[in-house]
């Protein structure tokens, strides 16, 4: 049982990673690094029904997409941000969050079955006209799918990829006005968030994103959740190599050694505070005898990957640590 359960949150952080690639070094992951420049103003894009992914990837559709199902979480944000609701989803939780679409969130049918798994009679029922998934965790459902509908499959690297499935979405969709404010909006959260950790000091504070239950792993800097912190926090949290798992297996001792003061939990199952609360070593990290420890909600920090999220995991970040 402990081994899935192992399994069952490492399948989970793949889809909160995006599957991110390298990010800095070792010697200068601690440090914060600027935010993208806000001094020109976003261009609303053009419609069109060929799009190039922010990995130069590109993207056809047949005709405007009305009916849009959504296996991950960048797609439900995405379309939030563009005054869109899915016609089904498999995260209700993000959905149906009061900054998403609330009540109207939680009425969006769910589509059954585990992640990369899910039902596809299910998601054929919901009769879509494109099904947005994460690259190498749906990519074995295309020949399924692709009977009744295109399969498009995304991959977030960082906030920037974000913003550019935002624009191809948009372009999809006719939705360039809506995308132009909302990039805007995060634009302006990001220098805004910048501006508030330096004049805080949170820039000199190290801080940690972890997750887990019975054990835990970190969010280095590799991963888009950790490279995001480390654009406003000291986050000393660099991958340490190989595999999924290893790049992430920092020990408690060796989280104790970096000393965050402050910790961001994303716990799957088992509460992660609640399973170390008598641990000795646990006791010592400074966040932890601070009672600077925060339990998050996983459906935003570990599968949100939209400028809404990465928006709002930024406001709450920036309160809990500075609180």
């Amino acid at each position: 049982m402990k081994g899935f359960f192992i399994a069952l949150i490492s399948l989970a952080l793949v889809a909160s990673c995006g599957q991110s690639g390298p990010r800095t070094s070792a010697a200068s992951s601690a440090k914060p690094q600027p935010s993208v420049s806000t001094d020109s103003p976003v261009t609303p894009v053009s419609a069109a029904l060929t799009v190039t992914d922010p990995h130069g990837k590109t993207f056809t559709l047949p005709k405007k997409p009305e009916r849009v199902v959504c296996l991950t979480g960048l797609c439900d944000d995405a379309l939030v941000e563009l005054g869109l609701t899915p016609v089904a989803t498999t995260l209700p939780k993000l959905l149906s969050r009061p900054d998403y679409l609330g009540a109207k969130g939680a009425a969006v049918p769910v589509i059954p079955g585990s992640f990369g798994g899910e039902d596809v009679a299910k998601i054929a029922e919901a009769k879509p006209d494109l099904v947005i998934g994460l690259a190498g965790v749906h990519d074995q459902l295309r020949t399924a799918v692709e009977k009744f509908a295109p399969l498009w499959v995304v991959q977030v690297k960082s906030y920037e990829d974000s913003v550019g499935y935002l624009r191809a979405l948009a372009q999809l969709t006719d939705r360039g006005e809506q995308q132009a404010a909302a990039e805007s909006r995060f634009r302006a959260k990001l220098a805004e968030g910048v501006a508030r950790a330096k004049a805080a000091g949170l820039d000199k504070r190290p801080v940690l994103a972890m997750y887990g239950g019975t054990s835990v792993g970190v969010n280095t800097t590799e991963d888009v959740l950790g490279h995001f912190m480390s654009r406003f926090f000291a986050y000393p949290w660099p991958s340490k190599g190989g595999g999924f798992e290893t790049a992430q297996a920092y020990s408690i001792e060796e989280i104790l050694a970096k000393a965050p003061q402050v910790i961001f939990v994303q716990s799957f199952g088992t509460s992660v505070t609640e399973s170390y609360k008598d641990n000795p070593v646990w006791e010592r990290v400074p966040a932890v005898a601070s009672g600077k420890v925060f339990e998050v909600p996983t459906e935003l920090w570990a599968s949100g990957r939209g400028t809404r999220a990465f928006g709002i995991i930024l406001d709450e970040a920036l309160a809990k640590a500075t609180g």
